[in-house]
């Protein structure tokens, strides 16, 4: 029974590790001066953003949510926002919020600048499909914890390698469902812009996206929600924001700070939840 022991295995192990640390190294050594520049740009936009939101007396960042919440998701969610962020406010995480909310911010811009495009191509092209598709799934079973090892080579501690790893981990479901919402587009609409003479360009553009932007819009809500659960996994590399109250809780083994800015997320995280999804019903066609 000695070949049922794996110490007695005389196959070599393959090295996963080291091709990794070797394929990782050689990015860093060619990448370098890319990641300095973009990090230096990323920094730059985060910093700018959480001041001019600090810049901004509360109650009126809070008005102007309630305005743009009533726009585009009606009275009961203005409500709603206004009550939380007040909340917020009351509970002394103002800052951390709005920090919070400009890395969500940016992440999820970046997520779908990269995602939508990719989305549509897979839908068009069913061999980008078959390349995109497992990278997908691997992308999606991966640990969370993993996407912060690579961002700190490139860029360093600190919430430029939060953002980084936000965008990569939250991207997949943008990508999976603008392709499934262009590909649901049924096949009689297509043929008919097909027979109109329509170009390719333009059937995307006036059948197949406006059909297809309640999908793409749910698929916008899950990026959000992913963008915020990793921006506070993030907290552990530097990132600011309400994940860096948790971590210090944890820290401190404070279960009050601890549990409090649990809370001021999931408002942060419901008040955007509820927005997105309220766009994306009015975006299904009557």
């Amino acid at each position: 029974m000695e070949w049922l022991d794996p110490r007695s295995w005389s196959v070599p192990k393959f090295p996963l590790d080291t091709l990794s640390d070797g394929g990782l190294d050689w990015l860093t050594a060619h990448l370098s001066g890319l990641t300095r520049s973009l990090s230096r740009l990323v920094a730059g936009w985060i910093s700018s953003g959480t001041e001019l939101l600090l810049l901004v007396p509360p109650p009126v960042v809070i008005l102007a949510l309630a305005l743009l919440a009533w726009r585009l998701a009606g009275p009961r969610i203005a409500v709603l926002s206004a009550a939380g962020f007040l909340f917020l406010w009351n509970l002394r995480l103002w800052d951390a919020t709005m920090e919070t909310i400009v890395l969500v911010t940016l992440s999820t811009l970046a997520a779908l600048a990269i995602g939508v495009p990719i989305g549509i191509g897979c839908a068009l092209s069913r061999r980008l499909w078959g390349t995109v598709g497992p990278g997908l799934d691997m992308m999606q079973t991966m640990p969370s914890f993993v996407y912060l090892i690579p961002a700190i080579p490139f860029f360093g501690l600190g919430a430029v390698s939060a953002v980084f790893a936000t965008v990569v981990f939250s991207m997949p479901p943008v990508i999976r469902l603008t392709a499934l919402g262009i590909l649901s587009v049924p096949r009689d609409l297509t043929e008919a812009a097909d027979a109109f003479g329509t170009s390719p360009m333009q059937k995307l553009l006036k059948v197949q996206l406006p059909l297809a932007l309640p999908t793409i819009m749910a698929g916008v809500n899950q990026t959000i929600m992913l963008s915020l659960s990793m921006v506070v996994i993030a907290s552990m590399i530097g990132a600011g924001g309400l994940g860096r109250e948790v971590w210090r809780s944890i820290q401190r083994l404070d279960a009050g700070s601890g549990f409090q800015a649990g809370v001021a997320i999931v408002i942060v995280a419901v008040v955007l939840d509820r927005i997105t999804q309220a766009m994306a019903r009015r975006a299904r066609p009557a």
